[in-house]
């Protein structure tokens, strides 16, 4: 278990931690301003979708893996793609066991964050780190 807290527990680890929940905020952020403006809640989440994963993308890209490279985001958009149909599966499984949502969200977010890192760390910015 120390090993394994050790692999994850890393300074670009706690980057990736950290900027996720900068992302998060942004990607919130649009979508509420889009909601004040009155558009409807499709088309806010659709632009919040857009640009949060543009802005995700840029800052994951900088500031956790030290890359700038604009062509790994059909990469980086294949990963987020991966995570939410996982994380979609995950949902349906346990409510099968009728599980809650909120519980069931809150269970699958520390293994597909992980997920998340290791495919970003290994597939998308894989020639470059911090």
């Amino acid at each position: 278990m120390k090993r394994l807290l050790q692999k994850f527990l890393t300074k670009q680890f706690i980057l990736f931690v950290l900027v996720g929940i900068i992302n998060t905020l942004f990607a919130y952020g649009v979508f509420a301003f889009f909601i004040f403006i009155n558009l409807h809640y499709t088309l806010a989440s659709l632009l919040q979708l857009i640009l949060g994963v543009l802005f995700n993308f840029k800052t994951t890209g900088k500031v956790v893996f030290n890359n700038n490279d604009h062509k790994l985001i059909g990469r980086f958009f294949a990963v987020y793609i991966l995570i939410y149909g996982l994380y979609l599966a995950g949902l349906k499984i346990f409510n099968i066991f009728e599980i809650s949502n909120y519980i069931a969200g809150a269970i699958l977010l520390p293994p597909l964050s992980l997920l998340t890192f290791l495919l970003q760390k290994e597939f998308v910015f894989k020639n470059k780190t911090a």
